[in-house]
């Protein structure tokens, strides 16, 4: 008895060690395909967020180099970043908000305020400045649509799926009518769509990462694609080398329910500032 006793619990110990590589694994193959679909999620921004600092860069497939701003993103809003806050009316969506400066400026102002971003590493710093954050895409379903009073593309965001019609489309949906748009533009004027990575210096010729769709527009760019969308233009401004311009949407809407603020942000409490995907109650 003593030695079936022995190889039944050989038998049972290299089941246990084959089912525990086999959830390994799935564990990596799964972490893998996510990052895969969330470039903004991969080591290298999450690094550079972690750190406050780059070099990091969006790579085109001819080689080119886009630095990103990691450093001015990490710190505290500058004097532009205020002159573009001043102008922001009634509740604000941040998307694609990043380490949330911008975020934690407008909550210290007691604005409503909600920062939507793929990285939970920059959810979670939005969070730890004492922000309320989600990490979503703008195109996933999210609280308060249609009734949001301003909408803010800062920091290149313009660029996100690489589709600026379909970008445009969907934050007329998410804004109330007549909401205001702010977005940061290129300096001159280029309507570029295009596949790149998301690389670190060390990293900038590798191809290790999955490439995605960004695009880069100028402001005359921007307006060509929002004007047939029923955007009207509101101001148009440069500051600090930067350019930015404001939009406002339709002022009618498909829904009779009225713009309500509160109604916005009063249940974004947040829960704890990691580890879940969705940080914040939606």
């Amino acid at each position: 008895m003593g030695q079936e006793t022995m190889e039944r619990e050989a038998v049972r110990r290299e089941t246990v060690e084959r089912e525990t590589v086999r959830r390994e694994t799935v564990v990596r193959q799964s972490t893998r395909e996510e990052a895969i679909g969330q470039p903004w999620s991969t080591d290298p921004y999450a690094d550079a967020l972690r750190t406050g600092r780059g070099p990091l860069f969006l790579r085109r497939r001819d080689g080119w180099l886009l630095p990103l701003a990691v450093e001015r993103w990490c710190a505290r809003a500058d004097a532009v970043d205020l002159q573009v806050l001043g102008r922001c009316e009634g509740a604000v969506l941040d998307v694609g908000c990043g380490p949330g400066r911008l975020v934690a400026e407008l909550a210290t102002s007691g604005r409503p305020v909600l920062g939507i971003d793929v990285s939970q590493a920059a959810v979670a710093r939005t969070l730890r400045l004492g922000g309320q954050a989600l990490t979503r895409s703008v195109f996933d379903p999210l609280p308060g649509e249609g009734r949001w009073d301003t909408a803010l593309l800062l920091d290149g965001n313009v660029g996100i799926g690489g589709a600026p019609s379909a970008l445009l489309r969907r934050l007329a949906e998410l804004l109330c009518p007549g909401g205001l748009l702010i977005a940061e533009t290129v300096p001159v004027d280029v309507d570029e769509r295009v596949e790149v990575r998301l690389v670190s210096g060390a990293e900038a010729d590798s191809g290790a990462e999955a490439a995605f769709p960004w695009a880069r527009l100028g402001t005359p760019a921007l307006l060509r694609h929002a004007r047939p969308l029923g955007w009207r233009v509101a101001d148009q401004w440069t500051a600090g080398g930067r350019s930015f311009v404001s939009l406002r949407s339709r002022t009618t809407s498909r829904s009779a329910e009225p713009p309500n603020n509160k109604a916005v942000i009063s249940n974004h409490r947040a829960r704890k500032p990691l580890a879940d995907s969705v940080v914040a109650d939606s």
